[in-house]
């Protein structure tokens, strides 16, 4: 499939805060609103619900399709934001049926203690890669809160807080970079602390 230009979409890439990478090898960047990806696969339409939940959300978003990186670093590079700005959506098991996700800092990890304490929880888990899917609907590595097939409760930690951030955006190579804060308002999402550097 042939991408269109952005100037035959009418779109540009937003300017708030973070560097947006330049088209180029990284990939396309489209604006807010822009649904149409490429289809044939559980992978595009897992992009296109990620898509379509985040232009519902109103909030102000760049969506970056840069293919497969390697790691934490490349896909900071590829997404034009710091390796500690490419967000994680981990989801975790509260109890049978009940689950949550927590948005994490790419520099950090969850800390159990925390997040046990904050949900004032003694135990918790987190699903295999089948289950984590099917609660979901999307495959590990590519899980956002937008578009997941439930919406389950979000806690975002609170370093995340105050700057632009990238989070996964359904399938694999795709992303989403907006304001940290708009991301928590649309999700409703409770901010807390809990996680940790990562050593």
């Amino acid at each position: 499939m042939t991408l269109p230009a952005l100037d035959d979409v009418g779109l540009v890439p937003r300017t708030r805060n973070a560097a947006v990478p330049p088209l180029g090898w990284f990939g396309a960047i489209y604006h807010r609103g822009v649904t149409e990806l490429p289809h044939g696969d559980a992978a595009d339409d897992g992009a296109e619900r990620a898509a379509r939940a985040l232009a519902d959300s109103g909030i102000d978003h760049t969506i970056t399709r840069h293919g497969r990186v390697r790691s934490l670093e490349e896909a900071a590079a590829a997404r034009g934001v710091r390796p500690a700005d490419v967000i994680k959506t981990m989801v975790v098991r509260r109890g049978k049926g009940d689950y949550l996700f927590v948005l994490v800092p790419g520099d950090r990890e969850i800390s159990w203690p925390k997040l046990r304490t904050h949900l004032g929880v003694n135990r918790l888990s987190m699903p295999d890669a089948e289950k984590a899917r099917e609660v979901t609907g999307y495959v590990r590595g590519t899980i956002t809160p937008f578009g997941a097939t439930t919406a389950w409760p979000v806690v975002a930690d609170a370093t995340m807080a105050g700057h632009d951030i990238s989070i996964g955006g359904g399938a694999p190579g795709v992303a989403a970079t907006a304001y940290a804060d708009d991301v928590i308002r649309a999700l409703g999402a409770q901010v807390a602390d809990v996680t940790d550097p990562v050593d």
